[in-house]
């Protein structure tokens, strides 16, 4: 269906699917939601995919049956994710890079995690990469866990059955048959909008705490002077 990969052919939404079908689909959600490996594995253009490829008859399960399964594989992603941090706590915070893992995007997904809040949860599911580290930040946290299944369990909805039905809407229009390439690149632009918006805001608020530069007494003295002078 694509001849564009969004990064490595293995990546590619429909190489995905069409070669490890509906428990492919499944198995990378899991990982995404919560697995530290997950970070780079393509959420949405996937859901998007999957939905398309459902109404067009190349991938044979009921709508119903794989926004049910993506849901669920999505919720114990989460859930994996909150033990996981549990029980690693504060060490993940110690943790040396690595070519799979940024110290960075904890940090990041920390930040989002205290800004927001236990709706993070929720809004971290439409935030690559933030999305795989907002449930082991909520562990680490030691966030209440009848609150945190609550909003796992309403983000899990919202992004895994609402971006499949989404794709399998759209996959009705021939104009998106005819663009997919695009819609796809499209969906993963939108999605890191607001990584680039957190970034520019950082960035910004930064410049602002730079302390200025402490004047030197001789200057502070100097300029008093010229103040006596020009009231003289």
């Amino acid at each position: 269906m694509t001849t564009l990969a969004l990064g490595p052919s293995w990546l590619d939404p429909d190489f995905l699917i069409q070669n490890f079908g509906l428990l492919g689909v499944m198995t990378i959600v899991f990982a995404e939601s919560g697995l530290l490996i997950g970070f780079f594995l393509p959420g949405d253009s996937l859901l998007f995919t999957t939905g398309l490829l459902v109404v067009t008859d190349k991938l044979h399960h009921p709508l119903w049956l794989v926004c049910t399964l993506i849901v669920a594989a999505a919720i114990i992603g989460d859930q994996v994710g909150y033990l996981f941090g549990r029980k690693v706590g504060p060490a993940l915070f110690r943790r040396p890079d690595s070519r799979l893992f940024k110290q960075e995007n904890v940090e990041k997904a920390h930040e989002f995690f205290e800004k927001h809040g236990p709706k993070s949860l929720i809004l971290a599911r439409f935030v690559p990469i933030i999305r795989t580290f907002t449930p082991i930040i909520a562990g680490v946290s030691r966030m209440n866990y009848r609150s945190f299944i609550t909003f796992n369990v309403i983000g899990g909805a919202l992004w895994g059955a609402g971006v499949t039905l989404l794709g399998a809407a759209l996959g009705q229009v021939d104009f998106v048959h005819q663009h997919i390439e695009m819609i796809l690149v499209a969906i993963v632009l939108l999605s890191v909008i607001p990584i680039v918006i957190e970034y520019l805001r950082a960035r910004r608020q930064s410049r602002k705490a730079e302390p200025t530069a402490p004047q030197e007494p001789g200057e502070s003295q100097t300029a008093s002077q010229r103040g006596r002078h020009a009231k003289r």
